[in-house]
């Protein structure tokens, strides 16, 4: 169950980013499917992809003070939109796209532990 209700914040939040920012789009027609497909992509390429990206940026990111790791996030979104019916503008859009999905995923991750409705989660 814990796990349906972080896709489900997951899909809103993607859908929250689209509607705030102009430089992350889903394609005309998607519906809720695309969405909640573009959320599970974006969590198998948070979880498989992700840290070797910050592996092998650890030289630049130590140097950056961790600065760098928008970037990366940038990047994941960025793959995320080469393989479901989300756009974005090009990388730099995918940078800030994914600062903005970073803080309303943490404000409804808040709502929901807040809510009691995380699963048990820690």
């Amino acid at each position: 169950m814990g796990f349906l209700i972080r896709l489900l914040v997951n899909a809103l939040a993607l859908y929250l980013v689209t509607r705030v920012y102009a430089g992350v789009t889903f394609a005309p027609g998607a519906g809720a499917g695309a969405v909640i497909l573009a959320a599970l992509v974006l969590g198998i390429v948070n979880a498989l992809i992700r840290p070797v990206l910050l592996l092998l940026s650890l030289p630049v990111n130590l140097l950056t003070l961790g600065l760098f790791t928008l970037v990366v996030n940038g990047v994941v979104l960025w793959i995320v939109a080469a393989v479901t019916a989300l756009n974005v503008a090009g990388l730099g859009a995918a940078i800030i796209g994914a600062l903005i999905l970073t803080v309303i995923s943490w404000v409804l991750d808040a709502v929901v532990n807040a809510l009691g409705l995380d699963g048990g989660r820690d």
